[in-house]
């Protein structure tokens, strides 16, 4: 397998938490437009990380806050973000560094980003990119979404809008109902074409 030593894992991951970047410094600056909200995902162990004792004991690993209704005097800076917050009624300042971060949502409009750690994406001999993408539409329920500041593993990664579903290798197969087949429903284009 070819190594890769120009790191696109990380630079793509780079490019992403720009993103993140450059919307919370609108926010900052202009406020949340419309209905959009962030829900942010950060390891509580990251160097830089900044919360009270008290936080740092109740999330010991990971935290996601909800930028909506309740935060103020959110600051972004070039490696991270600051701001209030009100915990149980108990109003509390953190720091987030960009490197943190492990997940960021806008369910407003279903998007999603997921993180990996750096150290992780060195270790594996095959790294994985930061996933990015619109989450799953479901009927018209709002998707589900972890509580306010609560620790959770991380936001749905986004799924690839191309899935792929190995085609029947006999008649047999072919002619089994839908329902008898595992996974989603797939319309064959060969059960049309003139034989």
């Amino acid at each position: 397998m070819p190594v890769d030593h120009i790191r696109y894992d990380i630079l793509a991951q780079d490019a992403l938490r720009g993103l993140v970047r450059q919307v919370m410094t609108d926010a900052a600056k202009n406020g949340l437009p419309g209905d959009h909200h962030f829900y942010v995902s950060f390891d509580t162990t990251a160097e830089g990380v900044r919360l009270s004792s008290r936080m740092r004991e109740k999330y010991p690993q990971e935290m996601t806050i909800v930028l909506q209704h309740q935060f103020w005097d959110l600051k972004v800076t070039d490696d991270g973000f600051e701001v209030g917050l009100s915990f149980g009624g108990v109003s509390e300042r953190l720091a987030v560094p960009f490197d943190a971060i492990t997940s960021f949502a806008d369910p407003s409009v279903q998007f999603a980003l997921q993180f990996q750690a750096v150290d992780e994406a060195e270790d594996e001999a095959e790294p994985a990119p930061a996933k990015t993408g619109k989450l799953p539409e479901k009927s018209k329920a709002k998707p589900r979404l972890p509580a306010r500041h609560e620790p959770r593993a991380s936001v749905p990664a986004a799924p690839s809008p191309i899935a792929v579903v190995p085609a029947a290798d006999d008649a047999a197969d072919a002619k089994k109902p839908a329902s008898d087949k595992p996974g989603a429903d797939v319309v064959r284009l060969d059960r049309f074409r003139k034989k």
